[in-house]
């Protein structure tokens, strides 16, 4: 398909407004909501979402009045793909200030006006721009014939788009995740260099873009999730942060964006944003969806999807509604920093202020005793050999692939655990941290014992070590009961489990079988939060030194 074929696919605002609501042809831009994990077409349904609660937040703040008949609001989408949040926005505006007969004059002069003095975007790329501009101009060229905001003088229109270079400081670029290799690839290619995070002054970036007056009133948006950094396999760093940073650097009266949830609890570089989202008392509402496939239908995005409003002028306790498997809970008020993630689950913090009443510790968690990443130096693909003939004092080397040896000398970490009965894990979450079709998790999988005389690759952290096997199979059972992989699920944030993710488990005594029904009477779990957790957490079958998820 060419360029122009697929910008011209799009059904436009032009004709969208000539049709009513229940009874029009099928939106396109539903059917190109799918196309990547990292730069994410919106749904028209979910972008309507987000307007409406942009809608509500407004009139509760200006006595009931409606944003679209304000005639004087202005709107960026600072990372426009097909259009769609102007498209929608242009609409309500439209029907909000009176939307004159069809075919009138005046219905001619109020698109024009509203499509020239209150809508406004940025491309991401020279063909995204062009379909936004067909989707609100119902033409590529807002000069053209067709176009329905004939005072525009600039074929762009209120949709910027300008190839951006990169700033290259030595091998990266200055303002970006990108690496010299991987996007200085000459004139014919995208550069991804993205104009408002290529400045050191996102409000002077808007000036040269749209004038020196220009200011905006509501900044709203899906922006691009991360760029390839050069990193071993796939790795890629998220970028969508410094998107909401920088809108919030323009200072609007309200922005609203849907980004990847990992922030929420992992991510890559992103502790310092978590950090400042999570002490952002303006964040009015965040709406979560652990499974991604129900916000944009088709796309795998690890850790599920979001997003909030984001008040400047007003403060308190931010409403969370969380949506998995088709169920949402009632909108919850909550403080976001009572802990060092977002716990995603609003029915969650009951429990966790029973387990923790003094408040969280994570000193006294047991995600002190748990490895890091490499427990004992060895990446996953690492095998060792086959054979013990030839290694001078072997060691056992676990992986995914099995079994191998390595001299005991190779071992660069925990060499005091060699020796000791290790309670290990599996460091892919099941079902990729996801919960399954009847929205429960089983948190962990290859819970099992490794004996003396064996060491782990990244593949399997240690939780534990021990000096008896009886210690060590007492933690498995512990790892596998529903309670704690309950508290490990509402630290996940994407496929993996690591040493953050045990941080709300209590480190109890092994000197006994922990069960759930113990476990729930130690803490006071009372019948409905019991129902609660096992609403959310599948069982597990155990073995003698070794757990396995009954699903996995």
């Amino acid at each position: 398909m060419t360029d122009t074929a697929t910008v011209g696919m799009s059904l436009s605002f032009g004709e969208l407004l000539r049709k009513d609501r229940q009874n029009r042809a099928p939106d396109v831009l539903n059917t190109i909501a799918n196309l990547s994990s990292d730069e994410v077409f919106t749904p028209p349904e979910f972008a309507n979402k987000m307007l409406d609660a942009l809608a509500d937040a407004w009139a509760a703040d200006h006595d009931g009045a409606s944003i679209w008949a304000d005639p004087n609001v202005t709107f960026l989408d600072p990372g426009t793909k097909s259009g769609v949040f102007l498209r929608e926005i242009t609409k309500r505006l439209v029907e909000g200030q009176g939307k004159p007969p069809e075919g009138s004059e005046e219905l001619k002069a109020l698109v024009d006006r509203v499509l020239t003095k209150q809508v406004f975007g940025i491309g991401i790329t020279a063909l995204t721009s062009l379909l936004a501009r067909r989707s609100i101009y119902c033409s590529k060229d807002a000069t053209g014939k067709h176009s329905v905001a004939p005072s525009f003088t600039h074929p762009d229109g209120n949709v910027w788009f300008e190839r951006t270079e990169h700033t290259w400081v030595g091998a990266r670029c200055g303002y970006c995740p990108a690496t010299k290799e991987g996007y200085e690839r000459g004139e014919q290619a995208e550069t991804y260099a993205y104009a408002l995070l290529h400045h050191t002054n996102p409000k002077a970036v808007i000036a040269q873009l749209f004038g020196d007056k220009m200011h905006f009133d509501v900044i709203v948006g899906n922006p691009p999730y991360q760029l390839d950094d050069g990193g071993a396999g796939k790795s890629a760093a998220p970028i969508y942060q410094k998107f909401v940073q920088a809108a919030k650097r323009l200072e609007p009266q309200y922005l609203t964006m849907v980004t990847p949830s990992r922030w929420m609890a992992g991510g890559k570089g992103l502790d310092e944003f978590r950090a400042e989202m999570l002490a952002d008392d303006r964040i009015r509402t965040i709406v979560d969806y652990i499974d991604s496939d129900e916000a944009f239908p088709g796309v795998d995005i690890a850790g599920g999807v979001s997003y909030f409003l984001w008040s400047r002028d007003q403060r308190g306790p931010c409403s969370v509604t969380t949506i998995v498997r088709g169920r949402s809970n009632q909108p919850t008020l909550r403080t976001l920093n009572e802990y060092d993630v977002f716990v995603r689950h609003s029915n969650a913090i009951s429990v966790l202020h029973k387990v923790w009443p003094d408040g969280h510790d994570a000193g006294k968690s047991l995600s002190t005793k748990v490895s890091g990443r490499k427990a004992f130096g060895f990446a996953t693909n690492d095998r060792g050999s086959e054979s013990r003939h030839g290694i001078a004092n072997p060691v056992t080397l676990v992986s995914s692939g099995g079994e191998g040896f390595i001299p005991r000398d190779s071992v660069s970490m925990n060499v005091a655990w060699i020796d000791k009965w290790k309670a290990t894990v599996s460091r892919a979450a099941p079902a990729g941290g996801r919960p399954d079709r009847d929205g429960r998790y089983y948190g962990l999988s290859s819970i099992r014992v490794i004996g003396p005389g064996s060491v782990t690759t990244e593949a399997y952290p240690v939780v534990s070590a021990f000096s008896t096997e009886v210690e060590a199979t007492r933690m498995c059972a512990y790892l596998q009961s529903r309670f704690v992989r309950f508290l490990i699920s509402l630290r996940a944030a994407n496929q993996s489990v690591t040493r953050s993710s045990f941080a709300f488990v209590p480190d109890l005594p092994m000197d006994h079988v922990w069960t759930d029904e113990e476990l729930y009477e130690k803490y006071e779990i009372n019948g409905e939060e019991q129902a609660y957790i096992e609403s959310l957490v599948r069982p597990m079958v155990v073995a003698s030194t070794s757990v396995e998820s009954d699903g996995v």
